[in-house]
């Protein structure tokens, strides 16, 4: 990995700063840190990190007004929430509001590099899509359509059941897919939870968190012996899961609109 990939971790607890810089290394990547949100923002000023993995529990300022912060300065380098206060509302929360993901203490190591990885690509494909350059780096959401982050879509059918699947921009971060472990049918699918797992070939695990909560009545079985129609096709063809969604009305407001452009 490049050297020059640098990672800021913002947590008030040594010893999982010291996990994130240990992983960091072992994985290729020069890691920062600070224990404090508001001496982050003053880093943050001096140095373009490629990804932050910021605590929501800090001292005078927390995980989430850092988010507001990092948005409100128009700051587009990508952040991880992570917590020991491990809920649904605060993922929820943590990708409402702009985090690219999140992740629960204690994180394992692989947990913790699939993280990186997929951050760090992102970086360079927001950037690169930013600059402009007239090639198409990954393909936004259907109008109509809404997301969970920037990872999980939502299409709501006729009958009243939704179809979800991964968007581009999470499977572009996504290197050398191998294999996908999905739900079953009937199964209980819950919003902002692990809904399927993608495996690659170096056998890191990319979790895909749920746009929506319910019961699975459908799931997509040629995904299972092709993976490579996630990738081709990810807005249609390539869709996870039907289902019947249990708290829909309240879960669809927490969703980002990709025909607004909240979502790419």
């Amino acid at each position: 990995m490049n050297k020059q990939c640098e990672i800021l971790i913002i947590d008030d607890e040594q010893v999982v700063v010291d996990s994130v810089i240990k992983i960091g290394e072992i994985s290729g990547y020069k890691v920062d840190y600070t224990m404090d949100a508001k001496t982050a923002l003053e880093k943050i000023s001096g140095q373009n990190y490629q990804l932050i993995i910021c605590d929501i529990m800090l001292p005078e300022m927390d995980g989430f007004q850092f988010i507001s912060e990092m948005q409100s300065r128009r700051n587009n380098t990508p952040i991880v929430i992570t917590t020991g206060y491990s809920t649904m509302e605060n993922a929820v929360k943590s990708l409402q509001l702009g985090a690219i993901d999140f992740i629960p203490k204690p994180f394992t190591f692989d947990e913790m590099t699939s993280i990186m990885k997929r951050g760090v690509k992102y970086k360079k494909l927001v950037d690169a899509d930013t600059e402009k350059t007239g090639s198409l780096f990954y393909v936004q959401c259907p109008p109509r359509y809404f997301c969970l982050g920037y990872s999980c879509w939502l299409n709501t059918d006729y009958d009243g059941t939704v179809l979800i699947g991964a968007t581009d921009l999470f499977l572009k971060t996504i290197e050398n897919m191998k294999t996908i472990e999905l739900m079953e049918r009937d199964e209980a699918i819950n919003q902002a939870l692990t809904a399927a797992k993608i495996i690659c070939e170096d056998e890191s695990v990319h979790q895909l968190y749920s746009a929506i909560s319910g019961r699975i009545i459908d799931r997509n079985e040629k995904l299972l012996n092709d993976i490579s129609l996630l990738e081709k096709d990810p807005y249609f063809n390539g869709w996870l899961y039907r289902i019947i969604p249990g708290e829909y009305d309240y879960e669809i407001k927490l969703l980002a609109s990709c025909s607004s452009n909240g979502c790419r």
